[in-house]
């Protein structure tokens, strides 16, 4: 069964850091498209990063220049490296994977949140 797991979400000041992870197991993921989407309270989820199989990434204007998604395909495994965070970035941050796209599979999502 295709599982994907976060981990690395906390509380951190505003200008600091944080790097997620996100672990999948059941399959084989180098193939895939594997992202980071989040969601904050009363908004509907939004994307954040996309990884393509050829290496190509994509990004959100609000977070470009300070979040690199990265992927490690022999350990399955995918992070989104935040920096500059900012108090609106506070959110749910979920990974996704999928052939295609990245919203076919989903993990249980990790809590970011960012004080002024």
């Amino acid at each position: 069964q295709l599982q994907l797991v976060e981990s690395g979400g906390g509380l951190v000041q505003a200008g600091g850091s944080l790097r997620l992870s996100c672990a999948g197991s059941g399959r084989t993921f180098s193939s895939f498209v594997v992202g980071w989407f989040r969601q904050a309270p009363g908004k509907d989820r939004e994307f954040v990063a996309t990884s393509w199989s050829d290496g190509s990434k994509n990004y959100a204007d609000s977070v470009k220049g300070r979040f690199t998604i990265s992927r490690d395909n022999a350990k399955n495994t995918w992070y989104l490296q935040m920096n500059s965070l900012k108090p609106e970035d506070t959110a749910i941050y979920y990974c996704g994977a999928g052939v295609g796209s990245p919203r076919n599979y989903w993990g249980q999502g990790t809590q970011v949140t960012v004080s002024s």
